[in-house]
């Protein structure tokens, strides 16, 4: 008989969550995922109506799924996301920063207010998010099942890519090496800090992998687009127990873009 119990490697069950941006795109094919292993999750996202619609939705179909709606654009909306959830939970087993901006322009005109926005959501606010919710993820950490923190940052923070997205790139780059540095730090207050870098995944953010998905699995080495499995089965393997002995990695779910073919 195996000594392995697989069922609760991969449970949530009895964990909360705080997915940002999770209303739709890879922050709801992750909310979906975690609702799904037991989770009680908690997602956020700018637009209030889209994030309550979701938020509604997958309650119906799994339970235990509430919106807080916020703009995470500013340190001044981090810290009220965070009173809000601390409203609600004495605890916080997994903080998901998904939430993110993308800006497209030319290198010779790209505007300021390209860089600020991108880099303000996509870097800075998942940093004060983390330190506006550390006593939660604290209260609800032990050395036997340590807190998780999440950052998903992108393929595109670790090989080049042809398109001018410049303040999107260095965000995710950013936020890789952010991951790593927030992990040495926490590991020793029972918080684990990782990362994950998606491929392509069809998304409001990500148009050509939903309206051309041929021509998107033609440049991968999986020959395939990535689909909402993938995503889930990265982001439970991390949050779960499972990933407890996971520290500061930065986990590439991209069919072989990033390290699957030559040149």
């Amino acid at each position: 008989m195996s000594q392995w119990n697989l069922p609760p490697l991969f449970s949530l069950e009895g964990r909360r969550a705080l997915i940002t941006g999770g209303s739709r795109g890879i922050g709801r094919m992750i909310a979906e995922a975690f609702l799904a292993a037991g989770a009680k999750v908690y997602i956020s996202s700018r637009k209030a109506d889209q994030c309550d619609a979701t938020a509604v939705e997958l309650d119906a179909r799994f339970g235990s799924c509430v919106s807080l709606s916020q703009d995470l654009s500013t340190v001044t909306g981090c810290q009220m996301l965070a009173e809000r959830y601390c409203e609600r939970e004495d605890g916080l087993e997994i903080l998901v920063n998904n939430a993110g901006a993308s800006w497209l322009a030319d290198l010779d005109v790209f505007p300021e207010k390209g860089w600020d926005k991108v880099l303000d959501l996509n870097l800075k606010s998942p940093f004060f998010l983390v330190q506006a919710l550390l006593p939660r993820l604290e209260a609800a950490a032990s050395r036997e099942r340590p807190a998780k923190i999440i950052n998903i940052a992108s393929m595109d923070g670790i090989i080049l890519n042809p398109a001018e997205a410049y303040s999107y790139f260095a965000s995710k780059a950013g936020l890789i090496h952010l991951t790593r540095r927030l992990a040495a730090r926490l590991v020793e207050r029972q918080i684990n800090v990782t990362a994950i870098a998606p491929g392509e995944f069809a998304s409001d953010m990500n148009a050509a992998a939903r309206d051309a998905a041929d021509t998107v699995a033609a440049r991968t080495p999986a020959g395939r687009v990535g689909v909402p499995d993938d995503m889930a089965g990265a982001a439970i393997y991390l949050a779960a127990r499972s990933g407890d002995f996971v520290v500061g990695e930065t986990l590439v779910v991209d069919g072989g873009r990033a390290f699957g073919q030559f040149g």
